[in-house]
This record gives C-alpha cells, structure tokens and sequence, in this order.
C-alpha cells in the first residue's frame, strides 16, 4: 500500500503530497478540472505502465513547468518507489529505493487496476477495445503478454508490407511461423486468465472467443494448434484493397455475460454495466491476492458514475472484503460518506499549485 505519495510537475500539480496515513481507501473530491483524475494517472505509472490516460510522456509534464517531472511513493512497509522524467533525457526512469530498475519490476512491486469513465463503454465498444483492457488485465499475471501482444502487431504489419512488396518466401514463411508460434502463446494467456478470474465472479462470467483460442478451447494440443494456424497464414498471403483479411488473435473478443440478468452485459442499463465492470475489478483484486499475496491498488475515476445508493453501498461493502487499497475520485464528498478505512482529500484549485489536503490535517489546521 502507499502511504505517501508526493508530485512534482506532474500535468496541473506544481507540487503536491498526499499521506494515506496506511488507509485502505483514499477519496478524492473537487471541482472539475482541480486535478483528481490526474493524481489518479499519477499513481498508475508507478505499476510501470504508461497510465491511465496511455498519454506520450512529454505529455505529462507540468505545462508551465520546467519539462521535467516526478512521481514518488513510499509504501507502507517503507520501500521507496518512483518514476521521474527529465526533459534532456527524454527517457523516463524507475527507481526503487534509488537504484534504477526496470518497469516491469514496478508491476511486479506494485500491482495496479483501474477503471475511468472510458471503460464505462467496455461493452459496447468495439472488440478491439476490450482486448486491450484484458489484456493489460492478463500482464498483471503473465509480465510477458503486453510484450508479445505488442510483437504480434509490429510482425503483422511485416507482413503486410512483405505481402505488399513481392518479397519472397523465404521471408514470409519466416514471419509467418513468429507469427504462429506467438499467436499460440498469447490466446492460451488469455484463456488462463479468463478461468482464473472466472472463479472469483459470482454474477458474472468471462469467455474468450477467436481463431486461435476456440481450438485451444476445443483441447487441440498447442503444437497442433501452432501448425495449424500456420498453414492458414500460408494459405492466406493476398491483400484485399491494400488492406491484408487475415484472423487471429488480433482480431480475437472477450464476452461478458451477466448471470443475474441472463443477458450479455452489452445488453443491460448502463448502470447495470458499470455494477458488472466493477465486479470484473473487484475479482481480479482477489485473484491478485490469492495468486501474489499482495494487497493491489484499484484506481477509480469517478467511481460512483451510473451507479444508484443501492449499488454504491455494494460496492463500497465489497471493497472491504477485496483486500486493496483503493483510491476514488468523485465531485461531491457526501456520496463516499459510508467509506470506510478512509482518508478524504480535497483537490483544490490554486492560483500558484493544486495543494491536496487529508481532510484529518485539514481539520487540525
């Protein structure tokens, strides 16, 4: 857990410090545009992601600032972790307590999930989002798939140029067969994931559906599966209106059903929706528990949005139960009244800084 999180140049904070005083919840509450969400993509990149936001680094930096920022935590078992960018470096950095490391050793030091008003269209959004969710979801476990999800783009797109160019084929029986083999790895990730999370949701259910998972699904041992899958990809090298048809795991979805409702959650009201993606949430809290022993952080950004009272108290009930700390953001500090373990910070406007005051130390002043 953090117990300290100081800012740095970072977006609209000149400079900014919070102290969670070891709570397991932390609510923040201001005006739009104060800074609460920006806090929030602050602690999401110190998991060793790019953010909540997925913004260029450049991008983060105070506006008005000197170009260089910094993001430090100290957790409650008093490691020191942080990310910091300097303008000249072009190149951000991680630290824990203050030797340089790599980003997946802050993924493995601190494990992270949030959800933003943009994950509030998850279902009805197009396949290609949904992928990435869950995907960013499975690297929580497997610190490999982004890197080979990411590989599997850039090789496809080989391909395509290849295809496009007459190249021989030698070099696409090459590509293909990379291809192939990574293609197996990263639906067979995402199967394991989906079983796993599954048996943590109660009022809800997870299936993966594409090419290359249905026959992993259907028991065929994965060397087949990997052959098999490379004889369609040699069989299909032709471009359709400069564009290459090909399926696969880059055109693979995830489904979402809710069992209370019998509905796909596409289906259901948009609270509805939400209820369900945060009890995808809620889950993959106690599957990271179970599986690291380790307490995750959820990040919620506008965590009450679509939801009625009934809803907020379940929900607020249930992150008692996951075992996180758990940062919220809100505009009006009356809805989080029934938080519990809490320590409420007021972003505020300022002409100078965005100063964010715990409300205990706001009370004593």
């Amino acid at each position: 857990m953090i117990e300290i999180l100081t800012l740095y140049n970072f977006r609209n904070h000149a400079s900014a410090r919070i102290n969670t005083y070891g709570k397991h919840n932390v609510i923040i509450t201001g005006p739009n545009g104060a800074g609460k969400t920006a806090t929030l993509e602050a602690v999401s990149m110190l998991s060793g992601d790019r953010g909540l936001r997925g913004a260029p680094i450049t991008d983060v930096a105070r506006f008005n600032g000197d170009g260089n920022f910094s993001i430090k935590a100290e957790l409650i078992d008093e490691t020191e972790i942080s990310v910091t960018f300097e303008k000249n470096d072009s190149n951000r950095r991680a630290l824990i307590d203050g030797d340089k490391v790599t980003f997946n050793d802050l993924n493995a030091k601190l494990r992270m999930i949030w959800v933003t008003p943009k994950e509030d269209r998850l279902f009805i959004d197009a396949a290609s989002e949904r992928r990435s969710f869950f995907d960013r979801l499975a690297t929580s476990f497997d610190t490999a798939h982004a890197g080979r999800v990411a590989r599997l783009s850039k090789l496809l797109s080989e391909r395509a140029f290849a295809i496009k160019n007459g190249r021989d084929k030698n070099w696409l029986d090459a590509l293909d067969a990379q291809i192939a083999g990574i293609s197996v790895a990263i639906s067979a990730s995402r199967i394991q994931y989906a079983g796993e999370l599954n048996y943590f949701l109660t009022d809800c259910a997870i299936t993966v559906s594409g090419k290359v998972e249905q026959m992993l699904i259907n028991g065929t041992p994965a060397s087949t599966v990997e052959r098999e899958f490379l004889s369609y990809l040699q069989s299909n090298r032709e471009l359709i209106g400069d564009k290459m048809i090909l399926d696969g795991p880059h055109k693979s979805d995830f489904g979402v059903f809710n069992k209370t409702l019998n509905l796909p959650a596409s289906l259901t009201s948009t609270g509805q929706q939400k209820t369900v993606l945060l009890n995808l949430i809620l889950a993959h809290a106690k599957l990271i528990h179970t599986k690291t022993k380790q307490r995750p952080i959820i990040l919620l950004d506008e965590a009450a949005a679509h939801l009625d009272k009934e809803a907020r108290n379940k929900l607020f009930d249930e992150l008692i139960a996951a075992d996180a700390q758990v940062w919220a953001t809100g505009l009006e500090i009356n809805i989080f009244s029934k938080v519990p373990n809490a320590v409420f910070v007021t972003c505020k406007d300022c002409e100078i800084n965005n100063i964010l005051i715990p409300k205990e130390e706001n009370e004593q002043n």
